[in-house]
């Protein structure tokens, strides 16, 4: 949530008790059941070798793995069109890196600790490289600019490259 104000006009305790009566207001809603999207990933890429044997898995059983989980996208942050995906058993959850790359190439398809996510563009980043795609994930030329969106289910599927 972000609450936009002019400071000049409005101070923090009258914006706080603005804000705690519109929260009153507000009943209880179920969210709408998100949509499933089904990313088509081309696996590879710089940690999945890395990633596979610290899962104690060879690289196609880790692959499979990775496309058996259904994951959902809990809020998007840190660039346009980025999705923080929830879901990632406690096997396949991979340490960020130590040092984050300068470069991540867009649609590349990384994890990051409890987090799955996919670059929508090139941007620096610290998460664990496993595939990419070639969906493009921000687009202001859509109706929709964002792919997805807060409770879609997400399935990875690989393809060649």
């Amino acid at each position: 949530l972000t609450v936009l104000y002019d400071p000049l006009r409005t101070g923090p305790e009258v914006l706080a008790a603005a804000l705690r009566e519109r929260l009153r207001g507000l009943g209880a809603r179920a969210a709408p059941p998100g949509r499933l999207r089904v990313l088509p990933v081309a696996f590879g890429g710089p940690d999945l070798a890395w990633c596979a044997e610290r899962a104690g898995l060879s690289e196609a059983a880790f692959v499979r793995a990775l496309a058996e989980v259904t994951f959902t996208v809990a809020f998007l942050g840190f660039t346009p069109g980025f999705a923080f995906l929830t879901g990632l058993p406690p096997h396949l959850q991979m340490p960020r890196l130590a040092t984050p790359r300068e470069r991540v190439p867009a649609g590349s398809v990384a994890l990051g600790g409890p987090w799955a996510g996919v670059y929508p563009r090139e941007t620096p980043g610290g998460w664990r490289i496993v595939g990419r795609t070639d969906v493009p994930l921000f687009d202001l030329g859509r109706p929709d600019p964002v792919w997805w969106g807060p409770g879609d289910r997400v399935r990875w599927t690989a393809v060649h490259a």
